[in-house]
């Protein structure tokens, strides 16, 4: 009976250390790690001046009728560390105009957006390209109100943020936002 016990008891210890001997060699297998001396890694920083802060319609007493056509200039500025892409959109749009006027975003003769408010939404927005680092691009915003819209958009209106997105340009082919 003692050597049965002695029996269990030596194969309980060999199969203990057998298994420390492995808990050892698989720890050591996964935390090895290569180094390589010298092998810098800096992330970049995205920042966009959209017209300075300030807004590019104030509608506050503005009043827009058939047939009128507003014309707006701003800007976006690159004040990231590398080149990015950029886009512009509209955000928290509402009001009766956001299906009636006809919008038109530009960079001089190039237009990159037309329709309406609704339209230009994060989604579907503007690409306005490639901004080096420290680049200022001037755009025109205009805003068309159809000659054709009577009396049954009268009193309407019309409101919005507009907003700017960009990703750096490096390792970004496809020009991706999400």
């Amino acid at each position: 009976m003692r050597t049965k016990i002695a029996s269990k008891l030596t194969g309980s210890i060999a199969a203990t250390a057998a298994l420390i001997i492995g808990l050892c060699i698989s720890t050591l297998a996964l935390t090895s790690k290569a180094v390589v001396e010298f092998n810098l890694f800096n992330t970049g920083r995205v920042k966009i001046d959209l017209n300075g802060g300030s807004p590019v319609i104030d509608g506050r007493g503005f009043l827009i009728e058939p047939g009128m056509t507003i014309c707006r200039d701003f800007f976006i500025k690159n004040q990231s560390s590398d080149s990015v892409y950029c886009k512009i959109y509209f955000e928290n749009v509402a009001g009766g105009l956001a299906d009636v006027l006809q919008i038109t975003i530009s960079d001089k003769d190039t237009v990159l957006y037309q329709g309406t408010a609704e339209g230009l939404a994060r989604k579907s927005a503007a690409f306005a390209g490639e901004l080096r680092v420290g680049e200022r691009r001037e755009l025109t915003a205009s805003f068309y109100f159809p000659k054709e819209c009577g009396n049954d958009t009268q009193d309407l209106y019309l409101t919005f943020d507009l907003r700017a997105d960009a990703v750096q340009t490096k390792n970004n082919p496809n020009r991706l936002f999400d």
